[in-house]
C-alpha cells in the first residue's frame, strides 16, 4: 500500500511545481496603456495675446510757424469732425494778404487800362503781356497767402477724442510741430504674433474671440481682417490684424487682450504628448513589440498641438507605443496592452 502512495504523492508534486513555474510569470507581466501612431491633423487651441488700437489715429502738426493763440482740448475730450482744435497766431500773414489783395485791384486795373490802351495801338504787346504777367503773379500770391491763413486754424480731421495735448496756449511752435493725438474711439483693432506654424491654417474672415483683461471673464467675438505678408526672421511670427464687431463698453486702445484661435493643422504624424520620455541622451518611447514586449526608441519631435506630439523620426504609422504605466519598465519587459481605465492609479507615472 506504501508503495502505491509514493508515486502519487510525487505526481502531485510535480504537478504543483509546474503551476508554480507558469504563475509567477504570467504575474511579471505589466499592465500598461498603448496608442497608435497615427497620422491625421492635430487640432490647435491657442491663446494668444496682444493689445488694443485706434483703426484712425492721426497726429495733428502745425503747417505755420507762430505762437498758439487757442488750444482748447484736452486728453480725454471729444471733438467733432472740423472742429477747430488749434489755433496759429495769423496777424503778420493777414497784414502779407491785405497787401497782395490791393496789389492785385491795382494790378487789374493796370490790366484794363493798358488792354484798352492796344485796342487803339497806343500800347505794344510787350507791355500788355508784362501787366498781365504781373496781375497772374499778384493773384497767384493772395492764393498762396489765403492758404496759408487757413492752416493757422487746424481742424479736427473726424470725430474722435484726444489721446495727446503736447503743447499749450502760448507756445511758440516751429513748421511741423506735434501738438496733438486724436483717434477714433468707434473701431478698434487688435494685432498679434502668430507662429507661423500656424499662420497657413488661419484664413481672413474667420471668426475668434476675445477677452479683454479690463473687462472681466466675458469673450467677445471678433474677425480675423488681415494677415500680414511677411515673416519676422528672428521670432519666427508674422502677424495678423483682428476686429471686434461691436465694440464694448470701457474698451480703450492699449488695453491687453486675449484672443483664442481654434485651427486644425494639415496632417502630421504624431502621438499622445504623455508618451515621451526624457533621459541624458534625449527623447525616447516604449514601442510595442508584436510579442507583447517594449523596447526605447529614440525619436525626434516637431511641434506640440494641445495634447499630441509631431512625430518627425523614429516610429512608423501603426506603431504601438507605451502612454501609461511606466514604473519599472525597461527593454525586454513583458507588458499586458489594457484600455486606459483598467489601469490602476498606482501603475500611473
Amino acid at each position: 500500500m506504501k508503495k502505491t502512495l509514493l508515486p502519487l504523492l510525487l505526481l502531485l508534486l510535480i504537478g504543483c511545481d509546474q503551476t508554480q513555474q507558469v504563475s509567477p510569470r504570467q504575474q511579471t507581466a505589466t499592465p500598461v496603456e498603448v496608442a497608435t501612431v497615427s497620422r491625421s491633423p492635430l487640432i490647435a487651441h491657442r491663446i494668444l495675446t496682444g493689445s488694443l488700437q485706434a483703426v484712425s489715429t492721426v497726429r495733428i502738426f502745425n503747417e505755420e510757424v507762430g505762437r498758439i493763440t487757442n488750444l482748447p482740448y484736452y486728453q480725454g475730450d471729444a471733438v467733432e469732425k472740423d472742429a477747430i482744435i488749434a489755433s496759429i497766431d495769423d496777424s503778420l500773414i493777414q497784414a502779407e494778404l491785405k497787401k497782395a489783395e490791393a496789389n492785385l485791384k491795382q494790378a487789374k486795373v493796370n490790366v484794363k487800362r493798358i488792354n484798352s490802351l492796344y485796342r487803339k495801338k497806343l500800347a505794344s504787346e510787350d507791355e500788355l503781356a508784362r501787366t498781365r504777367t504781373i496781375f497772374e503773379t499778384t493773384s497767384a500770391e493772395v492764393s498762396l497767402l489765403q492758404t496759408r491763413l487757413s492752416h493757422t486754424q487746424i481742424k479736427a480731421p473726424f470725430s474722435g477724442i484726444i489721446s495727446e495735448r503736447l503743447k499749450e496756449t502760448g507756445d511758440v511752435v516751429p513748421v511741423h510741430s506735434h501738438i496733438l493725438t486724436i483717434f477714433d474711439p468707434a473701431e478698434i483693432k487688435i494685432v498679434v504674433p502668430v507662429s507661423e506654424l500656424l499662420l497657413s491654417n488661419i484664413k481672413t474672415n474667420d471668426t475668434v474671440q476675445v477677452r479683454i483683461d479690463a473687462l472681466g471673464e466675458k469673450q467677445y467675438p471678433a474677425t480675423i481682417k488681415r494677415i500680414f505678408p511677411t515673416i519676422d526672421p528672428q521670432t519666427r511670427k508674422g502677424r495678423m490684424e483682428i476686429q471686434l464687431k461691436t465694440i464694448p463698453d470701457g474698451a480703450r486702445p492699449g488695453q491687453l487682450c486675449r484672443v483664442t484661435v481654434d485651427t486644425q493643422t494639415t496632417a502630421r504624424r504624431n502621438i499622445p504628448f504623455a508618451a515621451i520620455r526624457h533621459d541624458s541622451q534625449g527623447e525616447f518611447v516604449f514601442r510595442v513589440t508584436p510579442d507583447n514586449k517594449v523596447e526605447s526608441v529614440r525619436v525626434q519631435t516637431g511641434i506640440l498641438l494641445g495634447n499630441q506630439m509631431e512625430i518627425l523620426e523614429g516610429l512608423e504609422i501603426d506603431d504601438r507605443i507605451v502612454v501609461k504605466g511606466f514604473i519599472g519598465l525597461r527593454d525586454g519587459k513583458e507588458i499586458v496592452p489594457v484600455e486606459p481605465k483598467a489601469i490602476s492609479s498606482s501603475s500611473a507615472d
